[in-house]
């Protein structure tokens, strides 16, 4: 059986839409954190060190609009609280990911420059 390569330099190409969309590293990294469950933004913010506030609202919300993750209003009075989590959609991610995590174990030196 021979594998099929889209033509993902195609804009209309489904595979290379989706590369377009996870190709922030800050989206994969939010997919391997909600992986362990439904989390707060400061939580969120703790396990992704360097991230700035503002990037991790606004790509929050755009991996919401992607329906990647789902937002959940815990308490609406001020100051109100919320948790993300990751949709149907999302949870699709984790097996792709993890045979990213696999390759790596395998492939890449811990010690290589990035």
């Amino acid at each position: 059986m021979a594998i099929v390569v889209p033509d993902v330099l195609d804009e209309s190409c489904a595979t290379r839409q989706a590369l377009e969309r996870l190709a922030s590293k800050w989206r994969v990294l939010l997919v391997y954190a909600l992986a362990a469950g439904p989390q707060r933004h400061a939580e969120l913010r703790r396990r992704l060190p360097g991230i700035t506030q503002k990037v991790l609202t606004e790509t929050l919300r755009g991996m919401e609009a992607d329906g990647l993750i789902e937002r959940r209003v815990l308490k609406q009075e001020a100051p109100q609280h919320v948790e993300y989590s990751l949709s149907a959609l999302g949870k699709t991610l984790e097996a792709p990911l993890q045979a990213v995590c696999d390759w790596a174990s395998l492939n890449v030196s811990p010690t290589a420059p990035a």
